[in-house]
């Protein structure tokens, strides 16, 4: 049991790690077309340097996203061999797909967005900053295309004692894909908006560069309205998913122990007994949870404990409940931050379409936006959490158990060096992706250069540094 643990905590660690960088890699690539794609149709420069400063952060965001997701690979066959033997026919040509296809293709165009402002014509210069958008969307596609056979395997056929694929195409349009993939790179748009927002607020309140970071907090706070808006709209249809995919997960984080009344209410906070099956003290909201499940104010929804007597009987004697208080806290801190950041863009975007007066009078807003960035970061963390611990006891659902999909031959010392040295390593990036964001930030866009185009030697600080 300890080595499972320590297996997993590794695995959590390292993932939400590297969910960090993601995000804001997929949403500051996307922000940074727009800007970009403005230029070229305005003609306006301030476009072009305000895609230029912020291409300096996305490429610090980039790098250390990249170096953060191998080494996070690396534990399939160290932690997690019997996993990869079963699932492997599987999970690996997305996998495979991602870092042949989808990762290259934004690297390479990365490259040549970077190095091609003076050599690349403006429309084929802005075509190259489209691909990297495409690309970091389609990595996140085919990597979310192997996590959610391990929510609600499709497309396979047992054989040889392992899941053998059976319809690659069954796997891309599994029902799970559609909802989480949308949520997912919805979830990413408001990052990238919320930090865009953020530091172009900083600047504000500094009163340095307010034009250029006037118009990128528009353009970033209208963007963060649409996505967090369309990330509670998937959010509800993914949440409704699980009443069909995986009702255990729904009912843990309801800590909803016996099948709701027929007019279900939703469960605001609650004191969990996880010991006796009881929530001795709750504050509840009628007809809510009802409402998110069915869409309707009708409808009763399965109990944890009637939900564990029918898998026993379907899969055998087990546990099969996750951690209710994981589930049921994780579940209310990523609506929490959600509402907050859909009320906030919309205050902002009501103020901003007045000109100055957001920039004027009410500063406090502006103060607060910088802290901010942290609640997507919380929402995307605690999101993932609630889906891969509301999946256990299972590694891939209904297939294969946790604790079979771990490396037989590694043991705890083994498993506690590698957390160390993982925690270690990343320790380091931290301080170092920290220390160019401050210093970049601080620096602000680079002078307004006299020609038209950029001068090579305006990237050059970032390769120094």
């Amino acid at each position: 049991m300890e080595t499972i643990w320590l297996d997993r905590w590794q695995f959590g660690i390292t993932t939400v790690y590297h969910f960090f960088f993601v995000p804001l890699t997929i949403g500051l690539a996307f922000l940074i077309s727009i800007m970009e794609t403005l230029y070229v149709v305005k003609k306006d420069t301030m476009y072009r340097r305000m895609a230029q400063f912020w291409a300096k952060l996305f490429l610090i965001n980039f790098a250390t996203g990249v170096i953060t997701g191998i080494m996070q690979e690396f534990q399939f066959g160290m932690n997690w061999a019997s996993y990869s033997r079963f699932v492997g026919d599987i999970f690996g040509p997305p996998l495979a797909i991602e870092a042949l296809a989808a990762f290259f293709l934004e690297s390479a165009f990365v490259g040549a967005w970077l190095f091609g402002w003076d050599k690349l014509p403006p429309k084929v210069h802005l075509f190259t900053i489209w691909m990297v958008t495409v690309g970091t969307s389609l990595s996140a596609f085919w990597i979310l295309a192997a996590n959610s056979f391990m929510q609600e395997p499709v497309g396979y056929v047992l054989a040889h004692g392992r899941a053998e694929m059976r319809s690659f195409g069954a796997v891309i349009v599994n029902p799970q894909l559609r909802l989480e993939f949308p949520h997912v790179w919805l979830g990413a748009i408001t990052t990238g908006a919320f930090f865009v927002a953020g530091v172009s607020a900083y600047y504000l309140l500094r009163k340095r560069e307010v034009a250029l970071f006037a118009q990128s907090f528009r353009l970033s706070i209208f963007t963060a309205v649409i996505s967090s808006v369309l990330v509670l709209v998937v959010g509800h249809a993914q949440a409704q998913h699980l009443m069909k995919a995986q009702p255990m997960k729904m009912a843990a984080a309801e800590a909803l122990w016996h099948t709701s009344p027929y007019h279900a209410p939703w469960t605001l906070v609650a004191w969990i007994d996880s010991k006796h099956h009881s929530d001795p003290f709750t504050i509840k909201i009628p007809y809510v949870l009802s409402i998110l499940s069915y869409n309707h104010t009708y409808g009763k929804v399965p109990g944890i404990d009637e939900l564990q007597a029918k898998y026993q009987k379907q899969y055998g004697p087990g546990n099969y409940v996750p951690s209710v208080w994981v589930e049921f806290w994780t579940f209310r801190i990523m609506v929490f931050a959600g509402t907050i950041m859909i009320f906030l863009p919309l205050y902002g975007t009501f103020y901003g379409l007045r000109r100055d007066e957001l920039f004027v009078t009410r500063r406090t807003y502006l103060r607060w936006m910088p802290w901010a960035i942290s609640l997507p970061y919380l929402a995307n963390t605690t999101g993932w959490i609630m889906t891969e611990m509301g999946r256990q006891p299972w590694v891939v659902y209904g297939l294969l158990k946790t604790n079979h999909g771990i490396s037989p031959t590694v043991g705890s010392p083994l498993i506690w060096m590698s957390i160390l040295g993982f925690g270690a390593i990343y320790t380091v990036f931290a301080v170092i992706d920290v220390f160019l964001f401050v210093k970049f930030i601080r620096k602000g866009p680079d002078p307004e250069f006299a020609s038209d185009e950029m001068d090579a030697k305006s990237v050059r600080p970032l390769f120094e540094s």
